[in-house]
């Protein structure tokens, strides 16, 4: 039993009993070789970490990214990434899970990164389980979707978008959405990427739509101003079908626009804003959030408040 440069064992997952007997064969002789029981978690070397190019993120926010790394630094890393052995090229893995906490510790200089390493093939079935787990924590985009699902179709990883639906246990609808917000220029997808609390598949619907119609630069413009004078999706939608311009006031008579907005973050990923309106009104919005988070957050509240 040889162990592999770059391992560092850590403690185990608290499987007491592993089922081995449908693991492949390449994985097999890999654990045996390195003396690695599934579910373990051990440290790795960064460097010897890279992309999957079946990740089913594609966007990193780079403020989010340092927010992390700065969490990073003073929490250290409480979960562990997944990655897959890549056979091809011993002593290296493709990141099945933890693609953004990789890229936050090396922003946070660290050297090793707390792993599992699992037995999937690289492919379709390790983008599905990311995807599962980014669905779970609600950190999968739109815009993630609308770029990497295009590229499945163009590679041919699925003949049809009814096929990747299936695959996914989506209505052909979600896909077909997320296909027409694939027709956006990167570039203004970026400007809707870091504030997923505005940007759905709805609106981000609209503003391909209006893309569409209109062009880049006025794209952009609109973005700006749901932003600025927070439009609904009903507003932007009265735009695009011309009943409504940009440049005008869609607000409805007696919505009053708020002062200040500060938006809420959690671990770097935006969960929310706090907004002020006139002399004495305060609105808390957030969404996203652990039941746990959710109570000790009420909690916080109350006793502010008593």
């Amino acid at each position: 039993m040889r162990p592999l440069p770059g391992i560092v064992p850590q403690t185990d997952s608290g499987l007491d009993i592993v089922d081995v007997e449908n693991e492949s064969a390449a994985y097999r002789a890999w654990r045996i070789e390195h003396g690695y029981r599934p579910g373990q978690v051990i440290e790795l070397a960064l460097k010897t970490i890279k992309p999957s190019p079946f990740n089913p993120r594609h966007f990193y926010v780079k403020s989010s990214i340092a927010e992390l790394a700065v969490n990073l630094a003073k929490q250290g890393q409480q979960q562990a990434i997944h990655v897959i052995p890549d056979y091809d090229n011993p002593g290296t893995y493709f990141v099945s899970d933890g693609g953004r906490r990789v890229r936050a510790l090396k922003e946070a200089n660290k050297e090793s990164v707390k792993a599992i390493v699992i037995d999937l093939p690289i492919g379709i079935q390790s983008y599905k389980l990311g995807y599962d787990l980014n669905v779970q924590r609600d950190s999968q985009t739109v815009f993630d979707n609308a770029v990497v699902w295009k590229r499945f179709l163009d590679d041919r990883h699925f003949q049809s978008q009814k096929e990747l639906a299936e695959h996914l246990g989506l209505d052909e609808s979600t896909v077909a959405v997320a296909l027409s917000i694939a027709k956006l220029p990167e570039a203004v997808m970026h400007e809707m990427v870091a504030r997923p609390d505005r940007f759905g598949s709805n609106m981000a619907y609209q503003v391909g739509r209006y893309h569409a119609a209109r062009g880049a630069d006025a794209t952009l413009r609109l973005i700006n101003k749901i932003l600025s004078d927070d439009l609904s999706t009903r507003q932007v939608a009265d735009i695009v079908k011309g009943r409504a311009t940009a440049q005008e006031s869609t607000k409805p008579a007696g919505r009053q626009r708020y002062a200040q907005r500060l938006e809420v973050k959690l671990d770097g990923v935006s969960v929310g804003d706090l907004k002020t309106y006139g002399e004495d009104r305060i609105e808390l919005r957030l969404k996203g959030l652990t039941r746990e988070k959710r109570d000790d957050i009420l909690r916080q509240i109350e006793k502010m408040l008593k």
